[in-house]
């Protein structure tokens, strides 16, 4: 029989360091998918998981279980990766201008298949909260009553966020036939 994991966050708040390793390993993977998609590249994906796993013991004091225990993972995990995107992004414009970014962006853009490469380019393109919301509801497979508590923002917000996302890729494509 498993043990839940509010009862590992329990007993990890209490200073158990092997539920608060239970824990840590039952996530480890969900932690890197969402930094993955978040983040797009693998390594800093692994960087954002060591930083977020290092640092959970002194932010799960803050856990108070009025969310499940993933739904609050996933809110920290989205919002580190938000400041790690801001932090490169204003890095990238002040050391290397605007045209190494986008040598850059290319590069790690054309690594996989060409399908993959093209939606990742186009994802690349949507705002952070729109890009949270694909990783969420496609990636994570939450529906999306999940993803707006993840979000912090209503069922209708997600719909209209995810609608958003699939005219912009409709449109995207359309316009990349014609030219």
């Amino acid at each position: 029989m498993s043990v839940s994991d509010e009862t590992l966050v329990k007993d990890a708040q209490a200073g158990d360091a092997r539920a608060f390793g239970m824990l840590v390993a039952r996530h480890y993977d969900r932690i890197y998918r969402l930094g993955y998609r978040m983040l797009g590249q693998q390594a800093e994906a692994e960087d954002l998981a060591q930083d977020i796993c290092a640092g959970l013991a002194a932010k799960l004091r803050s856990f108070r279980g009025q969310a499940r225990f993933t739904t609050w993972l996933h809110t920290l995990v989205l919002n580190a990766a938000r400041d790690r995107l801001r932090r490169h992004a204003t890095h990238t414009r002040a050391a290397d201008g605007w045209g190494d970014w986008e040598k850059g962006r290319r590069a790690t853009i054309s690594q996989g298949a060409e399908e993959q490469r093209w939606l990742a380019e186009a994802l690349e393109l949507l705002a952070p909260d729109l890009r949270a919301t694909v990783a969420l509801v496609l990636g994570e497979e939450m529906n999306h009553a999940e993803a707006a508590e993840a979000l912090g923002v209503s069922e209708g917000t997600v719909s209209w966020r995810m609608s958003e996302v699939r005219k912009r890729l409709r449109a995207q494509a359309e316009e990349e036939k014609l030219a």
